[in-house]
């Protein structure tokens, strides 16, 4: 069982939304079952959940861990593929986030924009790696820090763009032959404290404080059948000045080279 896997495909994210389905993958997650057993947990006849498995497996959600017997009746034990799902935005098609319809360094939904597009193209990638039985070469770092002042965290992110923006200028080699291209999204936003996460998102920000959650990924295509178009470059030109006052908190650099 993988720990975690991307649905891509938008009937699939529709079967998982439902209610019962959902319930049974995260049975399915916890070890094997078969319809007999499931049905008891749900309170669902076992006709039922066995449609249900069936609709599920269908869609490479569940899939068979065994056989086992049962006085003259043979069960299917069945198993979830992941222990958790990521939908990815490709599912959504024409309306799929694309943050290369504006570009706002200090815009929360530009960082949502390039988030949605780091699961798309992280699902895709991985999907094609494993295909393939390659390994996907990727990089993440994640942190937190907490900032004294409005200040500091200008002066932070301000400090960041210039030593990304650096070590971009340095390392390109946009000439190279056997070169592979990544794309590298630098993010920062206010962390979200854990008792503010069930809450409605004018409660959230609310309790976000003053700690910020910082965060860094690379990512590397795993061969041509995985690896999504390039988005724009990176110019040498270090980002634009951020103001201690800003109401949202700058989202960093984002570079494809």
């Amino acid at each position: 069982m993988l720990d975690v896997t991307v649905i891509e495909d938008a009937e699939a994210a529709a079967v998982s939304l439902d209610p019962i389905r959902a319930r049974l993958l995260a049975e399915l997650a916890a070890g094997p079952a078969s319809a007999a057993m499931l049905a008891g947990k749900v309170g669902l006849p076992r006709q039922k959940v066995n449609y249900h498995l069936k609709t599920l497996e269908r869609h490479g959600l569940v899939e068979l861990a065994g056989e086992r017997r049962k006085g003259n009746v043979t069960e299917r034990m069945m198993r979830a593929t992941a222990a958790s799902y990521v939908i990815s935005p490709q599912a959504l098609a024409a309306v799929q986030p694309d943050p290369d319809r504006f570009r706002d360094q200090l815009s929360a939904r530009w960082l949502l924009a390039l988030g949605a597009r780091l699961v798309r193209d992280v699902g895709s990638l991985l999907t094609g790696a494993t295909k393939a039985r390659k390994r996907l070469a990727t990089y993440a770092l994640d942190g937190e820090v907490t900032f004294a002042s409005a200040a500091d965290r200008a002066a932070f992110i301000e400090e960041l763009t210039a030593g990304v923006s650096a070590l971009i200028r340095k390392y390109h080699e946009g000439d190279a032959e056997a070169g592979r291209p990544h794309r590298i999204v630098v993010a920062v936003h206010p962390t979200l404290r854990p008792e503010a996460v069930t809450g409605t998102g004018a409660e959230a920000a609310a309790e976000t404080g003053a700690v910020t959650r910082t965060g860094a990924a690379t990512e590397v295509a795993a061969g041509p059948e995985a690896g999504p178009e390039a988005g724009p470059e990176l110019g040498p030109e270090p980002g634009p000045e951020v103001g201690s006052e800003a109401a949202e908190t700058p989202a960093g650099p984002e570079a494809t080279h």
